[in-house]
């Protein structure tokens, strides 16, 4: 029997109900679990809990539900008590943050005169420029400095600038280094992100010999998965997810509200190439994380298949995007802890709320 109202605290019900192929598919990638956590409250602590979490009985029972990526062992632990504090859209200036715009200091003012450039020059678009990293995490490492100040004033074209400046950065660095042929994009939007300079921009590396660890393991992961299924696992994530409806598609192009996030409101895009699709629905995602969820700060990544021919197999291997909210800018406290870092991630928002909102946003 269907669901009324799926959302994360009942995925395990959500899972029981679906036809048995789908089941079948959804259980090979994801494993669910759940388990009750109890807590006494005394009874001069309960105004707070009923005016925080809505009831008493909310917080002395409490279903945590544990999703685990079977193929990839990413792995998230909710607790619908986390997703019942309210979340409400707020402007920055509404907390009181307003972004340092006078340019005092500011070293990607002008980054033609403040910030070294690659052997090859620099690659200018309409809306940034590239720079070379004063600081590298790699032999290519490389900067994409966004014209606007403000990173969050955005528009499908300066995104799109962007990523083709910055492809082109990956180009040029290839043709330069045959053997650098790893693609990846970062764009840390602003201090929760761990941004140090609020001027937008985003950054980029070429790696050689392999990809990034992380990388290689999702690579090893879906080459695995085809040999043991003999299925490609970008295909069967994505109906995985959409299977429990937490995954939409546009023009040829995968969104799915992660099931097994790193941290909130975590969107995996999946595409065949860094077309214009491609590029018009992540603009549309970062317009609903900062125009409908409030979500000011956030990370994103940025791989694609290698720039040239490799003895590994990159069979299937689609362009791929993940974006993840930050927290709020006006916080102190960090959004990561140890429980990231070592155990498991522990989310406060629901994948099938953030599916809804994305799915109405794009529609």
């Amino acid at each position: 029997m269907a669901v009324d109202r799926p959302d994360i605290s009942n995925l395990d019900e959500v899972v029981a109900s679906l036809p048995s192929q789908e089941k079948a598919l959804f259980q090979r990638i994801y494993e669910v679990a759940t388990a009750r956590g109890e807590a006494h409250v005394p009874k001069e602590m309960e105004s707070w809990v009923i005016e925080r979490f809505g009831s008493v009985a909310a917080v002395a029972g409490q279903k945590v539900v544990r999703v685990t990526n079977l193929i990839t062992l990413e792995e998230a632990l909710f607790n619908r008590l986390r997703c019942l504090r309210p979340v409400e859209f707020r402007e920055m200036e509404s907390l009181g943050i307003r972004l340092d715009e006078t340019g005092r200091g500011d070293l990607f003012a002008t980054p033609e005169d403040t910030t070294p450039e690659d052997p090859f020059g620099r690659v200018s678009g309409k809306h940034c420029v590239t720079a070379g990293n004063i600081a590298k995490y790699d032999g290519w490492h490389g900067l994409v400095i966004f014209r606007d100040f403000n990173p969050l004033h955005f528009s499908l074209e300066q995104i799109s600038d962007y990523i083709d400046v910055g492809w082109e950065w990956a180009r040029r660095a290839h043709n330069r280094e045959p053997q650098a042929k790893y693609f990846f994009l970062i764009w840390n939007c602003l201090w929760r992100a761990g941004a140090s300079i609020q001027h937008g921009h985003a950054q980029v590396m070429l790696a050689r010999g392999r990809p990034y660890a992380r990388i290689e393991r999702l690579r090893r992961a879906a080459l695995d998965y085809r040999q043991r299924f003999n299925a490609d696992y970008f295909s069967d994530l994505f109906r995985a997810h959409d299977a429990v409806g937490c995954a939409l598609v546009k023009e040829g192009v995968r969104i799915l509200a992660h099931l097994s996030p790193f941290k909130d409101h975590e969107v995996v895009i999946l595409s065949d190439g860094l077309n214009l699709s491609f590029k018009e629905r992540l603009y549309e995602v970062l317009t609903c994380f900062r125009d409908r969820l409030g979500i000011f700060s956030f990370n994103l990544g940025l791989t694609t298949p290698p720039l040239a021919a490799t003895e590994e197999s990159w069979q299937g291997f689609p362009v791929v995007a993940w974006l993840v909210d930050r927290g709020d800018l006006s916080s102190r406290a960090s959004d990561v802890g140890g429980m990231e870092i070592y155990g498991a991630s522990v989310i406060g928002s629901d994948p099938f709320e953030l599916a809804r909102r994305l799915r109405t946003h794009l529609a």
